[in-house]
């Protein structure tokens, strides 16, 4: 199956390796950059504070694609790993590796994953359709926190690990999922409009 050409693909095409080197970095750093941002600014909301972060690693998985998306969480991982202080509650909880060692170390890999997962995900299409985009943000916030609990649980055990670590997140999740759908079939059809 020939994959579909992702968002940023049919926004910004190039035939031009270096053009397209130049451009994907620079995607790449812009979009570790929005991850710091959305870690950073915490939104009042019931039962705990949300952050934007799996809003955005969505995002960036299906409007990149399945490579770039997850080199783009991957580097704004690096960033941390090398101690700065890019993760939601840095440098106040720690910086670098120890921090992402930590109790949220699951769910920073299932970004990887997430977004990986979403960017396959619009492969195939699904970042085009209302239906299929919240679908596929579904299951790439399942990867994350699949991942983090996992992880987790290898610190706390599985009841404390789902009392803290999964049930505090599902309204927000719900509420990251729709922004997902609100922002990515719209997106495709202003761009359609623009390049056509």
């Amino acid at each position: 199956m020939t994959p579909f050409p992702s968002l940023l693909d049919t926004a910004l095409p190039t035939d031009d390796r270096m053009r397209r080197i130049l451009r994907d970095v620079g995607i790449a750093i812009a979009g570790s950059l929005l991850l710091t941002l959305s870690a950073k600014t915490q939104i009042p909301f019931w039962p705990v504070p949300m952050t934007m972060q799996t809003f955005v690693v969505m995002v960036i998985g299906m409007a990149l694609g399945p490579r770039l998306g997850t080199a783009t969480v991957a580097l704004y991982l690096a960033q941390g790993a090398i101690g700065l202080p890019v993760f939601a509650g840095t440098p106040e909880k720690g910086i670098g590796l120890a921090y992402m060692m930590g109790p949220t170390g699951g769910y920073l890999a299932g970004f990887l994953a997430g977004a990986w997962l979403c960017g396959v995900l619009a492969e195939r299409g699904w970042d085009r359709s209302w239906l299929k985009s919240g679908i596929a943000a579904g299951l790439g916030h399942a990867a994350i926190f699949c991942l983090g609990v996992l992880w987790l649980q290898g610190l706390i055990g599985w009841e404390k690990a789902f009392q803290f670590g999964v049930a505090p997140f599902w309204a927000a999740t719900l509420l990251k999922t729709a922004l997902a759908v609100a922002v990515l079939p719209p997106a495709w059809a202003l761009v359609r409009k623009i390049r056509s």
